[in-house]
């Protein structure tokens, strides 16, 4: 089966600093990768590099197969959006929409609006009765739930994940992140999750940064 993903001697550095060099790894539909290390480490730069948010400087990335080195930006941001679902440690929900309108926020984006799909992602995620909840009225746990719902609306085959539970609590922590894989795993998408925590990604395959 092709690989979701797929890394090949990737290498980066800061001025005269470098952050990591010759790093290959591949993913497959389900499977699920952990990026370890502090912080500073390059585990957020690797991601944007994966996301094809960033010049390569060593290596290819290739999304099925494809190579994304040289695909012409705009070209590269249609295939992002429907590709790839971010989750990051901040939520960044948008303050006056509810929980339900954040979820829609990438179909509007992308003309496929389906509000059926987003009530059954917050349903899985314990989210139904606070649909039409603003995110203020949320918990910091349930809001980064409401961020894991919409990046998985568009059914993206890749999840990048970057630090996506440092802001919350151990008990949040681990019901977000256990949510977040148990959907990758279900939506059959790969997940590559970026954690400076390594209890919490205990049994996780993983890469040290």
């Amino acid at each position: 089966m092709r690989p979701v993903l797929e890394a090949r001697g990737l290498g980066y550095s800061y001025g005269n600093g470098l952050l990591f060099r010759g790093l290959s790894f591949a993913l497959g539909p389900g499977e699920a990768l952990a990026l370890l290390g502090p912080s500073g480490s390059g585990k957020t730069t690797l991601l944007h590099l994966v996301a094809g948010l960033l010049p390569f400087q060593e290596g290819e990335v290739y999304w099925e197969g494809e190579a994304i080195r040289g695909v012409p930006e705009a070209r590269l941001a249609r295939r992002r959006l429907s590709f790839l679902g971010l989750v990051f440690q901040h939520h960044f929900l948008l303050p006056e929409l509810t929980a339900l309108e954040n979820v829609l926020v990438p179909g509007y984006l992308a003309g496929r609006v389906d509000r059926g799909r987003a009530w059954a992602l917050l349903e899985a995620l314990g989210l139904k009765e606070k649909a039409h909840l603003l995110p203020q009225r949320l918990s910091g746990g349930e809001r980064q739930r409401v961020a894991v719902a919409r990046a998985l609306y568009l059914r993206p085959r890749l999840l990048l994940a970057d630090e996506p539970t440092a802001s919350l609590d151990r008990r949040q922590a681990r019901e977000v992140l256990a949510l977040l894989r148990a959907l990758a795993r279900e939506e059959g998408a790969a997940l590559l999750l970026a954690t400076h925590d390594e209890a919490l990604v205990e049994g996780l395959p993983a890469l040290r940064l």
